[in-house]
């Protein structure tokens, strides 16, 4: 035996020396979660079972549809047989279903090289079509029912892709042979470290969140907390200009995640860039709750967050007006708040910026699956019980939202091919959760998703103030992305006509965080624009131009008019606010997957 082999074989024993140590206390708690998570299940408390009892009742009422999805399912098989006995003579046969150009599970080149395994992709591929298919098309379910059975036949049918198997992949195959099995191994001791990581619950490992800290290689931006109360920091950044427009701007994250999404690395921050543009840039960085915030309201987000900190920038700038941006829910909060100083007659903002926000909840994509009356009050006994929602939940669900890029790719790496996850910064971010107080939270999804109240005149009341936004004439820039699967296009599209000023909407080119933090040096993705706001989406595309490259020029040169001129910088700690610690500030650092402060 050659040295390296039996180096393998030491490492290996050692290996699974410590996976059969850990195992027995891990996997007896993952057991016990399980057991906690079949007692939600009996109970459905997401309706699931009820939407697929009712689609069954309605599939046996109708055996035409059943006989023909087998019909036609027969006939793809057929077809499929025969192009496979050709493709095994060497005769060229055209495939008789391909992925989609955009799916990575099958890039392997076995998958069509291979006669054994491009039989089992088309297969899979023709199966999960018609599955799907014959679901979308049965009648009389309600329109809950039928958005949960369409999301959870997606996960079914995605779940049981080849590719999440050891025999059926041909990547796994090759490195289990390969190896001896050792990549098995490491998976498994990978898989316990997730359980333990996420004390009893499988938390899967998406990056090396070893290899980042804040404000070390990610959060970089030099600036100072010059603010604080319970729900959030305020940062001001150092200026890359000398001279600076008078008024200042305000960027408002979602708290759901942490706001330095817009600060990751030089090359693709936001503010920096911003910075580099002649802004004084401010942001909120939201404090991450626990019980003590239990009963923080919708409302104490509004008045202890932009309204607060509009009050601390003009102490520190003279600045009475500034520019601000909303980016997600902080863009749901921004129109809120725009709504409460447009009756209170305070005019604060000389522009408003939405990021991919919504402020009409009508159709708010896969999303909604998750948030009824039933899952809504099940959601508030939790959140009651301990004054807040885990962040992991939230992140949980969202990941579902595409599960083949943030559940099963994963799955294959860490546990089938045994491979520790890559560096990245966007995951160490995504991994970086964030809880909701249950009375903010609460209000959220009652008042915005299941009964839409933001944007009818008085529907919500902030603060005793009713919130029409129809009232608000700020001028206003929408960003969208089409590819977006939390905030969907075409509804932000419906909430900003919802305003009573001049809007400019912007569609770009990718996704929820891909289209927004894409600097123009990047040279990647396109945007539309379009001079007029007509009545639907539909009609705003048929006539949109499409540009290359970014969006963020463009918004630049709408935003400049309103900049109120130039002035010399401004330095934190300098004015009237004093510099209470660096950016990215201890708000920011406290990471509840951990329960620690990095």
């Amino acid at each position: 035996m050659q040295p390296a082999d039996k180096n393998e074989s030491e490492e290996l024993a050692k290996v699974a020396h410590d996976v059969a140590g850990r195992s027995s206390k891990i996997l007896g708690d993952f057991v016990q979660r399980q057991i906690e998570d079949v007692s939600a299940l009996v109970r459905d408390e997401m309706g699931i079972a009820k939407a697929f009892m009712d689609l069954y009742a309605r599939m046996t009422a109708n055996p035409a549809l059943v006989v023909n999805m087998w019909i036609a399912l027969w006939a793809d098989y057929l077809r499929l047989w025969q192009a496979s006995w050709l493709k095994l003579f060497g005769v060229q046969a055209p495939p008789v279903v391909e992925p989609d150009k955009n799916d990575a599970r099958f890039k392997d080149e076995d998958w069509s090289k291979n006669f054994l395994f491009d039989f089992i992709k088309q297969s899979y591929l023709i199966t999960a079509r018609h599955v799907r298919e014959a679901v979308a098309r049965v009648d009389g379910l309600t329109p809950e029912s039928e958005k949960k059975v369409a999301f959870f036949t997606r996960q079914y049918v995605d779940a049981l892709s080849p590719t999440n198997f050891v025999l059926t992949n041909p990547q796994v195959l090759r490195e289990t042979v390969a190896s001896g099995g050792q990549n098995l191994v490491r998976g498994l001791n990978n898989l316990l470290a997730d359980i333990e990581k996420g004390g009893g619950k499988l938390r899967i490992s998406m990056t090396d969140e070893s290899a980042f800290q804040l404000g070390r290689n990610v959060a970089t931006t030099p600036g100072k907390v010059v603010y604080q109360n319970d729900l959030m920091q305020l940062i001001q950044y150092t200026p890359m200009t000398d001279q600076v427009f008078r008024r200042p701007l305000l960027i408002i994250p979602p708290w759901i995640n942490k706001y330095y999404i817009l600060d990751l690395r030089e090359k693709n921050s936001f503010i920096r860039w911003a910075l580099q543009q002649g802004h004084t840039v401010f942001v909120i960085s939201w404090v991450n709750p626990d019980a003590r915030l239990a009963q923080k309201g919708f409302e104490d987000y509004m008045l202890e967050g932009p309204l607060a900190a509009m009050d601390a920038i003009e102490r520190g700038t003279g600045a009475h007006e500034l520019n601000v941006i909303g980016y997600c829910l902080g863009g749901t909060l921004l129109g809120a708040t725009l709504g409460y100083l447009a009756q209170k007659k305070r005019n604060r903002v000389a522009s408003a910026t939405f990021f991919v926000s919504l402020l009409d909840f009508s159709q708010p994509g896969d999303l909604g699956v998750f948030i009824d009356e039933e899952q809504v009050a099940n959601l508030e006994r939790k959140m009651n019980e301990r004054g807040y929602l885990e962040g992991s939940e939230m992140a949980g669900t969202f990941n579902l939202l595409r599960a083949n890029d943030l559940v099963w790719s994963f799955v294959v790496n860490n546990y089938l091919l045994g491979k520790d996850p890559f560096p990245f910064d966007l995951l160490y971010w995504n991994a970086d959760s964030t809880r909701m107080p249950a009375r903010m939270h609460s209000f959220y999804l009652r008042n915005m998703y299941i009964k839409n109240l933001l944007g009818e005149p008085g529907g919500i009341e902030l603060a005793g103030v009713p919130i029409e936004l129809g009232e608000v004439k700020v001028p206003s820039y929408f960003i969208s992305t089409v590819e977006d699967h939390i905030a969907p296009w075409k509804t932000t599209y419906k909430g900003a006509r919802y305003l009573g000023g001049p809007v400019r909407f912007v569609l770009g080119g990718s996704g929820h965080i891909a289209g927004i933090v894409n600097p123009p040096s990047a040279n990647k993705y396109h945007y539309w624009t379009n001079g007029a706001l007509p009545d639907t989406a539909e009609a705003w595309f048929a006539t949109a131009t499409q540009h290359p490259g970014s969006w963020w020029e463009d918004w630049q040169r709408w935003v400049e008019p309103f900049g109120g001129g130039l002035c010399p910088a401004r330095i934190p700690g300098e004015g009237a606010l004093r510099a209470l610690e660096d950016a990215p500030g201890s708000y920011a650092k406290i990471r509840i997957a951990a329960n620690t402060k990095p």
